[in-house]
């Protein structure tokens, strides 16, 4: 099999591209070589023409892990792969969201990159070997595309930023932040950080613009050798005479339109515009699907009526400037039964945010090819059609709703008190009530509220934004907390996240070809100041952490016991464990260092199930002194039960100061009585003494 590679150093990974060898029917492929890891991917695109106008690319992205890339029988009944993990999903939508805007707008073919990891090292980037090799099997493909684009992770440890971080080295970073884009652009960032400031989170997006040019240039390389040319294809255009007569019929009520305030009622008005526009081109002209060209068309202008509107007089489609960020309301408590609950209302964006609190059985176990964990904090967002005013067939979460939950936990996590210091599993969830802006960023604000209304200690408030973007040649226009028309219409989608000391999340999506660091800069702090904004109104309704938990939150007794009793305590086959906890009704968590947290929602079950943990695993020392209970007699001693099922013997001499002669005429089976250990022999056999209390009561 022919086969034309290339292999290359960069920032310390042995990075390889091969391609002619597998998969040779799709229209590109190859395979990436990452470290240890390697990516198959594919392209193929539709070579006939939709049947009808689409107003949209129909472009499918799937990333895959198969578990034998790691050597791994996936878990469960089915032991096969089954529907995308989180993880998957989340890589997946990244990648479509880095490639969609590179191609051209009047391509609408049906297109799918598929992405499967074969082999993977659990210290190489799954997510930027997913991106080099999506954008490389496209750039060697027949399919217009627009790249290629690469994706580069940096973390940051010591100060010190670091392109194409380890796993390890990632363990000790206070940055996560992978930016996708091309040779002088960027067109996508997905970031997590530990309060980064402005300028800190721009240095480190700058410094992995060399690394993405690196990584371009090895595909520009190999699509010399081995690319395709691109095909010829039907473009999905209107012609110019449908648009000037549209633009005709629909300019002067549209400018009256976008004026309105309130988004249904504008949307109403918009929606009656396009209607008489599309009854009266459609009588007029007889092209074959006419009805959707005209409302592709209509939507071009209503778009360029927004973006003028807004360019030349700084006045928004809602009465607002640039820089003002919408009405905002906070509610907390509001649901007597959750452990914590508030409602985060930013304009006409409405999210209601509830937090439960668990042991830690509810955490989530995470399975994949990166190996198991538990998850101690979730947070999951909910977007119900009613949102919008909308009739959907309601289902599983989709990516659009994955996507915006884990922004949300990225933006959290940071400010979690660590587990030894509250070790409770926190879930957090999102129910969007109303939509009409970033519900992401309103989910991180009532998140915020909600988890400070259940009393979990947050080490500071989050708040978030969601900023857009206007550019024209070299003119551009920064827009604070975007309505849905302006994200939809705009150049750009911005969130970020954080404390009043820094960023905390930070998620970017450009339809234009990239920004520059003056656009990112100016966006930055313009966020920074709604942010803080925001963070007053939201202290203004809850000004601190609640000081106790809510009577409806499971309680929690903690101990900690010698690490080698911890096989005591749970028993063979976790027999004892169950036990205690059948019986008491309580759950019980078990570290490894012998920390030991029993929760439960009645106090006099919790003291029951801590005692009987007390006696299982307390080890008995010399000098300890007991109520006991005798539980054997003999002829050369008695038997004394001390804790569970420990017992010490005590010897016949030990009884009494005076001379005994048949234990049975002091003692007998039930007898309490109260003894000093004076002794614990190497095979942990227990000796007690009555004798020596005795004698230091004189």
């Amino acid at each position: 099999m022919s086969a034309n590679y290339i292999e290359k150093q960069i920032s310390g990974h042995s990075i390889r591209i091969e391609t002619g060898k597998y998969a040779k029917q799709a229209d590109g492929s190859c395979l990436v070589t990452f470290g240890k890891t390697m990516v198959l991917a594919t392209a193929v695109s539709s070579k006939e023409p939709p049947k009808e106008f689409m107003d949209f690319f129909p472009l499918t992205v799937n990333y895959q892990e198969r578990f034998y890339a790691v050597g791994k029988i996936p878990g469960g009944f089915m032991k096969r792969e089954g529907r995308p993990s989180v993880h998957e999903t989340l890589i997946s939508r990244l990648i479509d969201r880095t490639i969609r805007p590179l191609f051209p707008k009047d391509y609408k073919q049906e297109t799918q990159v598929i992405i499967t990891t074969i082999n993977a090292d659990r210290e190489d980037d799954l997510a930027a070997a997913g991106l080099l090799a999506a954008s490389c099997a496209l750039s060697l493909s027949d399919i217009p595309f627009k790249g290629p684009i690469a994706g580069v992770r940096i973390g940051r440890v010591d100060s010190n930023l670091i392109a194409l971080p380890t796993a390890d080295q990632m363990e000790n970073s206070d940055l996560d932040l992978l930016l996708a884009g091309g040779k002088g652009f960027i067109n996508m960032i997905e970031s997590a950080s530990n309060e980064l400031s402005e300028d800190e989170m721009v240095r480190a997006i700058m410094f992995g613009e060399k690394q993405l040019a690196e990584l371009v240039d090895m595909q520009n390389e190999i699509t010399v050798k081995a690319g395709k040319e691109k095909r010829e294809y039907v473009p999905a255009d209107i012609s110019q005479e449908i648009v000037n007569k549209i633009g005709g019929l629909a300019l002067f009520d549209l400018r009256s339109a976008v004026n309105i305030k309130e988004k249904l009622v504008r949307n109403s008005a918009i929606d009656k515009i396009r209607k008489d526009i599309i009854e009266k081109v459609s009588g007029e002209f007889e092209e074959d699907n006419i009805e959707n060209k005209t409302k592709a068309a209509f939507e071009d202008i209503v778009k360029e009526v927004i973006r003028v509107k807004i360019m030349s007089t700084g006045i928004r489609i809602d009465g607002r400037g640039l820089d003002d960020v919408r009405p905002i309301s906070c509610e907390v408590g509001i649901l007597p039964r959750a452990h914590g609950s508030a409602v985060f209302t930013r304009g006409e964006t409405q999210a209601l945010v509830v937090t439960a609190l668990g042991s830690k059985e509810d955490m989530q176990i995470i399975d994949n090819i990166e190996g198991d964990r538990r998850e101690r904090f979730m947070l999951h967002y909910n977007f119900p059609p009613f949102a919008t005013g909308e009739v959907k067939r309601l289902g599983p979460p989709g990516r659009r709703e994955i996507g915006h939950g884990m922004l949300a936990q990225k933006a959290l996590t940071p400010m979690i008190p660590y587990e030894e210091d509250f070790p409770y599993a926190i879930r957090v969830v999102s129910d969007i009530l109303e939509s009409n802006g970033s519900s992401s960023m309103a989910t991180v604000c009532g998140a915020t509220l909600s988890l400070m209304d259940a009393g979990v200690h947050i080490k500071s408030p989050v708040s978030g934004i969601a900023m857009g973007l206007i550019k024209v040649d070299s003119n551009y226009y920064i827009l604070t907390d975007i309505l849905g028309d302006e994200d939809h219409y705009g150049d750009m989608d911005f969130k970020v996240a954080g404390t009043k000391n820094g960023i905390t999340a930070l998620q970017m999506d450009i339809k234009i070809d990239g920004i520059n660091a003056e656009i990112l800069n100016a966006a930055l702090n313009k966020a920074k100041k709604a942010r803080l904004y925001i963070l007053d109104k939201m202290t203004a309704t809850l000004p601190e952490v609640r000081d106790h938990l809510s009577k409806y939150a499971p309680k929690i007794a903690k101990l900690t016991i010698d690490s080698e009793r911890i096989k005591n305590l749970i028993g063979p086959g976790g027999k004892t464990i169950k036990s205690i906890i059948d019986e008491t009704g309580v759950k019980i968590d078990i570290s490894q260092d012998g920390s030991v947290n029993i929760f439960g929602d009645v106090d006099a079950d919790m003291e029951k199930a801590l005692e009987m943990v007390k006696e299982i695993t307390t080890i008995i020392k010399e000098g300890d002194i007991y109520e006991g209970v005798v539980s054997r007699v003999e002829s050369y001693g008695a038997f004394v039960k001390l804790l569970g099922k420990q017992e010490g013997l005590l010897h016949i001499s030990q009884i009494s100061q005076d001379r005994i002669d048949k234990v049975s005429d002091v003692l007998k089976v039930g007898d309490a009585i109260k003894v000093k250990v004076t002794g614990v022999d190497k095979f942990g056999r227990i000796s007690v003494s009555r004798k020596a209390l005795l004698l230091n009561n004189q």
